[in-house]
């Protein structure tokens, strides 16, 4: 059983290490999330540290699945300021350890992302992932809408370009 919580800038401050272990993992385990292998433990705390002041000014909201092992996954949802975009918001970073997948814990963190956005008065989300991986799969089957795919949008751990599909859903 996890526990989701939506981490406090104090809490997102706190967790950096843990976040850190659990980017890796992912990393590790060849999902596509921005990174290359070999990912070490300080590159990974870096780049969660990097977003601190978006953290703390709201802007990004994190959330982590916590189990009988600490961290198993996290989400983050980037609320968009512009004036024109204030209806809106981007899903990221949606991570699962490897010994938590194939239990649901990734369709629970994106719905709590989805309910946190319309929490938030944002009424769109946009995402993207690589192609016919298996958060393409997951997307698919819980409502979310293709609106394109471009080749060789980015690589994957390995260094290996990579399909990467967009979608969106709307919320209430």
């Amino acid at each position: 059983m996890h526990t989701i919580t939506r981490l406090t800038v104090d809490d997102f401050r706190a967790g950096i290490a843990n976040l850190a272990d659990l980017l890796v993992d992912v990393v590790a385990g060849g999902s596509s999330v921005g990174f290359v292998t070999p990912l070490d433990h300080a590159a990974a705390a870096a780049w969660w540290r990097s977003l601190d002041s978006s953290v703390a000014d709201g802007s990004r909201r994190v959330w982590v699945a916590r189990g009988p092992n600490g961290v198993a996954g996290t989400v983050g949802l980037v609320l968009d300021p512009r004036p024109n975009s204030r209806h809106r918001a981007e899903v990221v970073k949606l991570m699962v350890h490897g010994d938590a997948r194939g239990r649901g814990l990734g369709r629970a963190l994106l719905r709590t992302a989805e309910q946190g956005a319309a929490d938030a008065g944002r009424h769109l989300l946009l995402l993207d992932t690589e192609a016919e991986s298996t958060a393409d799969h997951l997307y698919r089957t819980a409502g979310w809408t293709r609106y394109g795919l471009v080749p060789d949008y980015a690589t994957d751990p390995a260094g290996t370009l990579r399909d990467c599909t967009f979608y969106y859903k709307r919320v209430a």
